[in-house]
């Protein structure tokens, strides 16, 4: 294969470069970027969600890293000192990496093989970098024979890129995580609240795919997501997701992200109703608020008696995501029977996760009503006064931490 190029011929010192995330990276660009680093003076980097990614902690020390997120090997990026972190709803993403500070310089895309009229697929991903491919000086496209011709997304042709070599390499997978009783238990609860005929989205982590793995039972579901995964595939393979009750794109299922295993990548290859599309319609509050009963599931870090909800902080260790959460629990509070969900075990290591009051940033604020799902219950804060609010969370929070609990609330409503 060509691997000849030289980046150095492209990228110039100062240069924001972007690509796309988990198996849409194009890693032996990256992997040629990581190198060139050390002879390219400051040399800036936006990154998403990292599968096997070139930029680790050992890799990056020549490069000036930001991101949307701290998932994976990007905590430990966050924790070494290296990586800012950029507070952005993921709708907005597209546009900042178009115009501004994080304007893109430079796009590494990873596309597939040409079909019979010359066009490339962007495969695994379109989300929210392919619209900097529009306003990029430079784009480098990584041929790569095993990617999935995706339909939906934008195909691009050699007249779209300035060079490209030509790779054959699986892409990164992204493997389900494991998931305990306990995440079960809070899955089979929030399972039990969608609705036949609902249009899914789902969040990334355990929690939301092991509400997707216990839905079998249901019907005529659909999928508007800002990502597809294994789960959501076994439910297509089952005939359990059909989306014959969707108010637009009846029977698609439609993500900006392949985030699965080989075995997705090979379901979703020329497959009429996987479609993957940008964040720009992914994430269009438009699109979401007209959807057929629109169900967001989500999960949280945290989330306090008042309903506010914190996914992106543990303490000083940024892991999570302010992301498209926001997004789309407003899609589907807006939508005709939507369902706006934030489910979350009501403990972890002996610590409650429904707290008094957020210390960490507040990634959904109580102005997005949203319904609390634990194993103890249900919290459903849509429509509620502050006292209403609290005495719902006392019930989905763990029986030992309630009193404390309880006298953090009298406090609350005292001095509000």
């Amino acid at each position: 294969m060509n691997y000849q190029l030289d980046l150095g011929h492209y990228v110039r010192p100062g240069d924001m470069v972007i690509w796309g995330q988990g198996g849409s990276e194009p890693a032996t660009l990256t992997d040629m970027l990581v190198r060139r680093s050390r002879t390219i003076a400051g040399l800036r980097c936006f990154v998403g969600i990292p599968a096997d990614s070139a930029v680790t902690a050992d890799t990056a020390r020549h490069l000036s890293v930001s991101s949307y997120c701290g998932s994976g090997s990007n905590a430990a990026l966050y924790a070494a000192g290296m990586l800012e972190i950029v507070r952005l709803h993921y709708s907005q993403l597209p546009d900042a990496l178009s115009s501004g500070d994080l304007a893109a310089d430079v796009v590494l895309v990873q596309v597939s093989a040409p079909d019979p009229m010359g066009r490339h697929s962007l495969g695994l991903a379109d989300d929210y970098f392919s619209a900097a491919i529009d306003t990029a000086r430079v784009v480098i496209a990584e041929i790569n024979d095993q990617v999935p011709f995706t339909f939906g997304a934008r195909t691009l042709t050699d007249a779209d890129w300035t060079a490209a070599i030509h790779t054959s390499r699986p892409p990164a997978q992204m493997a389900s995580p494991a998931v305990d009783d306990l995440t079960r238990a809070v899955a089979t609860r929030a399972a039990g609240l969608v609705p036949d005929g609902a249009t899914l989205q789902f969040g990334i982590g355990a929690l939301p795919e092991a509400v997707l793995a216990e839905l079998g039972g249901h019907r005529e579901l659909g999928i508007h997501s800002g990502i597809i995964n294994d789960a959501a595939m076994r439910l297509m393979q089952a005939g359990v997701v059909t989306g014959a009750r969707k108010s637009r794109d009846v029977g698609v299922a439609i993500g900006g992200l392949l985030g699965g295993t080989s075995e997705l990548h090979a379901f979703a290859d020329r497959n009429p109703h996987v479609e993957i599309r940008s964040t720009r319609y992914t994430h269009d509050p438009q699109v979401l608020s007209t959807s057929h009963r629109l169900t967001a599931i989500n999960s949280a870090i945290e989330v306090d008696l008042t309903g506010q909800v914190n996914s992106e902080m543990i303490g000083t260790r940024y892991v999570g995501a302010l992301g498209g959460a926001v997004d789309f629990l407003t899609g589907a509070g807006r939508s005709p029977g939507g369902l706006p969900m934030v489910a979350l075990a009501s403990t972890a290591k002996g610590r409650s996760r429904i707290v008094a009051e957020l210390a960490t940033p507040i990634s959904t604020p109580r102005e997005v009503p949203v319904v609390v799902v634990t194993e103890h219950g249900i919290a459903d804060l849509r429509g509620t006064t502050l006292d209403q609010r609290i005495e719902r969370m006392l019930l989905v929070a763990d029986p030992f931490h309630r009193p404390a609990l309880e006298l953090a609330g009298e406090k609350i409503l005292s001095t509000s």
